[in-house]
């Protein structure tokens, strides 16, 4: 076993993602004379570690590209990007940026945002819990002041905007739909949310990303409305503050005009 230094740490920490780097100094094994093939072990099961880590949290991509093709990027990104957690559920953040610029995957430029949704997706899984507003919270508000309102999003919320049909590719990709040829090749919004035990994945209408990103930045209604509807002429408040109460992806309200009085 190594002796216990700053030093000696981050050289094992190297040398463990990097199988061409020496035995870190003051390694040993007291039941063999050749500490570099433990070392040589334990290497790789760290690295089986990792890359089963990715494999867990990213099923979708795996299956777009294939076990091989996953496994030798997963290697190549877990040798430069380390766990910063011993909690491997949270492993992989930085995944989805590494594939945006891994030349091989090139050919697939939709892959980085199935990779975003997925990470999102554990994100949710493991957002803290809140009870979802309930949608008699807005029977008292008089009509002149619902535009005033703001509203707190649930802590499980997360958008994905995509330049391609991100949700329906995941869906296909994760066993949530059947497999199909995509005609339809627009862009998707993906709302991933877990109001309750279930995370869910939806695809937004017009306009939904900048109503709920205004409204998540503190905006009152009205303005994020506004918003909205310069983004997309075809939002509709009526569904997008449906979805919102429904989906249970508010956990309160604040009246302004109550406060005020």
């Amino acid at each position: 076993m190594p002796t216990r230094s700053p030093t000696l740490e981050g050289e094992f920490a190297r040398a463990l993602r990097d199988p061409d780097l020496p035995l870190p100094g003051g390694v040993i094994a007291h039941t063999s004379l050749r500490p570099q093939k433990r070392f040589a072990v334990y290497r790789n099961n760290v690295m089986v570690g990792l890359i089963g880590a990715l494999e867990a949290r990213f099923p979708a991509t795996k299956r777009i590209v294939g076990a091989d093709f996953f496994t030798a990027s997963a290697r190549i990104f877990a040798s430069a990007h380390p766990p910063h957690s011993p909690l491997m559920m949270t492993y992989g953040d930085a995944f989805p940026d590494f594939l945006a610029t891994f030349e091989p995957a090139a050919e697939l430029p939709y892959l980085a945002d199935v990779a975003r949704l997925e990470a999102a997706r554990t994100r949710a899984y493991h957002a803290a819990d809140a009870r979802p507003l309930e949608p008699a919270a807005l029977a008292g508000v008089e009509p002149e002041a619902l535009a005033g309102l703001r509203f707190v999003l649930h802590p499980s919320v997360e958008i994905v905007a995509s330049a391609f049909p991100v949700v329906a590719i995941w869906a296909m990709n994760g066993g949530e739909s059947e497999f199909a040829e995509l005609t339809d090749w627009r862009g998707e919004d993906a709302l991933i949310s877990r109001p309750m035990l279930d995370v869910e994945v939806r695809r937004m209408p017009a306009g939904a990303r900048t109503f709920l990103q205004a409204l998540g930045a503190g905006q009152p209604l009205g303005a994020a409305a506004e918003a909205a509807l310069a983004s997309s002429p075809e939002f509709d408040l009526t569904i997008n503050l449906a979805a919102l109460l429904g989906g249970g992806l508010a956990i309160a309200v604040i009246n302004e005009a109550l406060e005020d009085s």
